[in-house]
C-alpha cells in the first residue's frame, strides 16, 4: 500500500492505541508516534466477583440461568467506543486527511460500530492484524506490504 505524507495510521487493539503520523513519503512510510494511550484491562476473570446466578421454578423448564456478564469484553467495547470518539474530535479538528487503521478483526469490528461520517470518509485503509507491541519498523513494514 502507498501510504500518503502525513497520512494518520492509528495502531490499535482492545487497550491500547498509538496514534502515528508518516513523515517520509508515499513509497517509504517514516512513522513518527504522535499519541499513545493506555487502558488498564485485566481479564475477566479478575473483574467479576460472582458466578452467574439461576432461579428454580415449579413451572416451566424448571430452570433458568443467567449468563455471566463478560467485563473484559464490555471494557474492550467501551475503549473502542473513546478511542473512535477521538478519531472524531481530530476530524472535527482538521488533524488529518487520510486515516489508516491495524487493529485485530474484533477491535475493528468494535470501532466500525463508532465510526462517525467524518471518520469514515477520511479512512483509506483498515488492515485486521495486532501490531500494538510490534516496533515501528515492522508496522512500516505491515502498510508496505498491505
Amino acid at each position: 500500500m502507498l501510504l500518503p505524507h502525513d497520512a494518520f495510521v492509528m495502531v490499535a487493539d482492545g487497550r491500547k492505541m498509538l496514534f502515528f503520523r508518516n513523515q517520509g513519503d508515499a513509497a517509504r512510510p517514516d512513522l513518527v508516534v504522535e499519541h499513545a494511550r493506555e487502558h488498564v484491562n485485566p481479564p475477566d476473570r479478575e473483574q467479576s466477583s460472582d458466578a452467574p446466578g439461576s432461579a428454580f421454578s415449579s413451572n416451566g423448564s424448571g430452570r433458568s440461568s443467567h449468563q455471566e456478564t463478560d467485563f473484559h469484553q464490555l471494557e474492550e467495547e467501551r475503549f473502542a467506543a473513546e478511542t473512535a470518539a477521538m478519531l472524531r474530535q481530530r476530524a472535527f479538528a482538521n488533524d488529518y486527511e487520510k486515516l489508516v487503521v491495524i487493529a485485530p478483526p474484533r477491535t475493528l469490528g468494535a470501532l466500525r460500530k463508532h465510526y462517525h461520517k467524518e471518520v469514515a470518509d477520511r479512512l483509506i485503509a483498515e488492515i485486521d492484524k495486532n501490531l500494538t507491541g510490534h516496533p515501528v519498523d515492522q508496522i512500516e513494514k505491515a502498510l508496505i506490504g498491505a
